[in-house]
């Protein structure tokens, strides 16, 4: 086997660049930095309750701070309860919802997607939690895909609608209601 040693490999404009061939494995040496993977990971949560239906969840958020979290990339950023994604791609995004009904309450928690700078939204995905009239705490999750083409138009953002009695558990030691966005790849 030969070794090749050269400092950046640029292919012509408008070409792919192609590395091995269909059945072949790329593997990146230990020790060395494979920035091939994802790109972007962030995570943040509900550090109190929502007691009352609320569009967008607008406070109460943090990013993620225990010592074993870490994000990759520069992360989610949000202004009003409107979040902007850094960088375009397909991006996968959870929203984990804990409640707790009481009274045969339903919560609904709601993904909204805008691709024109937020004049527009059309719900994507929603998590619902309900109750039969005994009390009890419940934890569910929506996921949905987010093709972003462009940052300075693409936003998304969460509400928390149907809480008549209820509440959207939040916790600021641990992740009960939280948002997980993660950079799949390039856009589609």
């Amino acid at each position: 086997m030969a070794t090749l040693f050269v400092d950046k490999i640029d292919p012509q404009s408008g070409t792919t660049l192609n590395l091995g061939s269909s059945g072949d494995t790329l593997q990146a040496t230990a020790g060395t930095t494979n920035n091939l993977g994802i790109s972007e990971a962030d995570q943040w949560r509900l550090t109190a309750d929502i007691t009352s239906n609320v569009d967008p969840i607008s406070s109460n958020l943090e990013r993620v701070d225990e010592a074993s979290f870490a994000k990759i990339g520069s992360g989610m950023s949000v202004s009003s309860g409107i979040w902007s994604f850094p960088v375009t791609g397909l991006y996968q995004v959870f929203f984990t919802m804990s409640s707790l009904q009481t009274a045969s309450d339903t919560i609904t928690g709601a993904t909204y997607v805008s691709s024109d700078s937020g004049s527009n939204y059309n719900v994507v995905a929603t998590t619902l939690n309900g109750d039969d009239g005994s009390g009890r705490v419940q934890q569910s999750n929506s996921i949905v895909f987010v093709n972003v083409t462009n940052t300075s138009t693409y936003r998304i953002k969460f509400a928390a609608e149907s809480i008549s009695s209820g509440a959207i558990r939040g916790n600021s030691d641990q992740n009960e209601t939280c948002f997980t966005f993660i950079r799949l790849g390039d856009s589609q």
